[in-house]
């Protein structure tokens, strides 16, 4: 093995690693930012007995096998939750390296942070219909910097998708209030919209809200009907949305080309 490929393997490896403690954080994240708890103090602790959690117990995937998905202390039973959140992240974190390393580490680092926002994004409003700011304005951020990083897409690009995106949803917000007298659509999703519109850029953001919708009308029919929902009972879009984001990101560009291969384009 050369030295190239073994510098290679080792940042595959570590962002693999780093995915996975990056992960144990979001659940306290998940956990603690709908509660309006602070992210530091008190230390990690089971929230049926509050037995506090030692440095064994918080060792990513590893303990929660080993434990059973059980606490230590009292036996009640982790939400598997924690587990595939690690998972899930370090996923994320390794694709996000291996798709865009080689074009700018930079860029990879951003699509990690913005994935991994995602993912809190997508567990916490699925349980508590919330998008918090902090959240959307990472995304933000991450546009703003990828303008100098993302070697795909035009910075008007980005501009573009902000603007059209964010717009678009706040008119469907406030044509609902006004029409329907309720909302279509939480102001979360409105933001988040114009965020990661001017992170992906139109083209990217139109394939992030097509993956959306198609992914949400269906799952919500069959939603409603095995649980046999009332009329207008309220579910969340954003973590349709962010899945729809997150795929965009990772495997926009081919999916575009392909599509335009496909019109001759």
């Amino acid at each position: 093995m050369g030295y190239d490929e073994f510098i290679t393997l080792y940042v595959y490896i570590l962002s693999g690693i780093l995915g996975l403690c990056v992960g144990s954080f979001l659940n306290v994240v998940i956990y603690r930012v709908p509660n309006g708890m602070n992210l530091a103090k008190p230390d990690s602790h089971c929230t049926t007995c509050d037995y506090t959690l030692k440095w064994y117990d918080n060792i990513p995937v590893l303990s929660y096998l080993m434990l059973g998905g059980k606490c230590r202390k009292c036996g009640e039973k982790i939400s598997p939750r924690y587990m595939i959140v690690e998972i899930l992240n370090a996923v994320l974190w390794l694709l996000s390296v291996l798709i865009f390393w080689e074009q700018s580490p930079v860029y990879a680092v951003i699509c990690a942070i913005a994935l991994s926002t995602l993912v809190c994004i997508f567990f916490i409003d699925l349980e508590h219909l919330l998008i918090f700011n902090r959240f959307v304005i990472i995304i933000f951020v991450a546009g703003i910097v990828s303008l100098f990083f993302d070697g795909y897409i035009e910075w008007y690009d980005h501009l573009i998708g902000a603007v059209a995106f964010g717009g678009g949803f706040a008119l469907i917000y406030y044509g609902a209030i006004l029409i329907l007298k309720r909302e279509g659509l939480g102001f979360g999703d409105v933001k988040l919209a114009l965020a990661a519109g001017f992170l992906l850029g139109w083209q990217k953001m139109l394939l992030a809200m097509l993956i959306a919708s198609v992914s949400a009308s269906v799952i919500l029919v069959i939603l409603r009907r095995v649980r046999n929902d009332e009329e207008g009972h309220e579910y969340p879009f954003g973590p349709f949305l962010s899945v729809g984001i997150g795929v965009a990101m990772l495997v926009g560009e081919p999916i575009i080309n392909w599509y335009l291969s496909l019109l001759g384009m």
